[in-house]
């Protein structure tokens, strides 16, 4: 886990400026891709994965390793033909874990959240999952262990493969020619994430696109279909935390509620979107039927709100990297702790973006107790260690936060009706 915090130091700040240089070239072609609630709450969700991932959260079914150790027929060394090969069979497997989270009920809870943007950007692509709990994939990854990949390969190729999912989520890049053939790109990538009838399910690869092609899951960008984006079901909320859950919730609501018994063991395996008939007729739910005409989710949204949004969210950012900076000397407790504040903080400022009048006693809430934490210790998790008055800077956040949750609650209340969400 310290190895990949070590690399999230990198990785944050590099992914970073990648949206800052899209932002900025959207702005001056005067073609803008991103809206800020909205990335804003990408980010944010990618904050939370992070943190999940860090903590080691989860339950894994079988590692990499064991299966190794069990099925292994031979020991073979990392060259660059074994890298090659490894490369080869995990981007196969992701293929088929992709596919797996889009037509089984019960797995795409786990992938909604990546879908669930109307927009289409940079910021969407760090929209992951905290709610794949139960880990996995390694089943998937059979044949590796099998041919005898070392686990030291897998390891460090697990995070090279997700990172370099990110550079395809761009409306900016058209088609890029005889490379369509080969690899996934950003016009494969618009297909996947929209909601068109044309599109829905298609060009699952995560690196190589052949897969798609050779199982019948492939489709090019059409230009007279333009892609729109999102889920059938919107998630309706800029909250992270609660989109990554909505989903179950309604496959549990479900499985209560159906008389049929059948229907509530099978319901959690079929097909995405599948619900028993009792339920679907008793409990509808809007699916969005016309993909040009929908109306897409927006909050009351003042400029004083969007720039608190963006001051939480870069604060948090700075947060995280010193947490990622100070891991070891942090410590499971403190960093339990630590994550515990970011977790929070991101729940409560989404839902002050969505205008939920319980996210001021989050905002309020939190910030008492870390100024309290500041107060109790002298320090916030060693920072005065690298900064003298770096406990006293983190308290002024909290401050910042807590008059924040409170004005943007009960003071611009009767100002925002009218404004129009950036």
């Amino acid at each position: 886990m310290e190895t990949y915090a070590k690399a999230l130091l990198y990785a944050i700040p590099f992914f970073t400026v990648l949206l800052v240089i899209e932002i900025s070239y959207g702005h001056f072609v005067k073609d803008q891709k991103h809206k800020v609630m909205d990335s804003v709450s990408s980010i944010s969700s990618g904050f939370t994965n992070i943190i999940k991932d860090t903590l080691g959260l989860g339950i894994i079914l079988v590692s990499y390793s064991y299966l190794l150790e069990v099925l292994a027929v031979t020991e073979i060394k990392a060259t660059w033909l074994v890298w090659l090969i490894a490369f080869i069979v995990f981007d196969f497997a992701g293929y088929w874990n992709h596919r797996l989270s889009h037509q089984i009920n019960f797995f795409w809870n786990q992938h909604v959240i990546h879908h669930s943007s109307e927009e289409f950007n940079l910021a969407c692509a760090l929209r992951q999952s905290i709610s794949n709990l139960l880990g996995y994939f390694a089943i998937l990854l059979i044949p590796a262990a099998v041919l005898g990949v070392p686990n030291e390969v897998i390891a460090i190729l697990a995070p090279i493969h997700l990172f370099a999912q990110f550079w395809y989520h761009t409306q900016h890049i058209g088609k890029m020619g005889w490379l369509e053939y080969i690899i996934v790109t950003p016009s494969q990538h618009r297909v996947h994430h929209a909601i068109n009838p044309e599109y829905i399910d298609k060009n699952l690869g995560q690196i190589l696109c052949i897969w798609d092609r050779w199982f019948g899951t492939f489709q090019e960008e059409l230009d007279d279909v333009p892609p729109q984006y999102g889920v059938l079901k919107p998630v309706a909320t800029w909250n992270p935390v609660l989109i990554n859950f909505q989903h179950i919730w309604r496959l549990i609501k479900d499985a209560w509620r159906t008389n049929n018994y059948w229907d509530k063991f099978r319901l959690w395996f079929m097909p995405t979107g599948w619900r028993p008939a009792d339920v679907k007729e008793k409990y509808p739910i809007t699916i969005i039927e016309d993909v040009y005409g929908f109306e897409r989710y927006k909050t009351p949204s003042t400029k004083a709100l969007s720039g608190y949004a963006i001051f939480q969210l870069m604060s948090t950012m700075f947060l995280l990297l010193f947490m990622f900076y100070n891991y070891s000397n942090i410590g499971f407790d403190g960093l339990a702790i630590f994550s515990a504040f970011i977790f929070v903080g991101i729940y409560g400022y989404t839902s002050l973006m969505d205008r939920t009048r319980y996210a001021v006693w989050i905002e309020v809430f939190r910030a008492v107790l870390g100024i309290a934490l500041i107060l109790i210790t002298g320090d916030w998790f060693g920072i005065n260690s690298y900064l003298s008055w770096g406990g006293l800077l983190v308290g002024l956040y909290f401050l910042i936060t807590f008059f924040g949750g409170i004005y943007f609650t009960f003071l611009e209340k009767d100002t925002f009706g009218s404004k129009v969400a950036l």
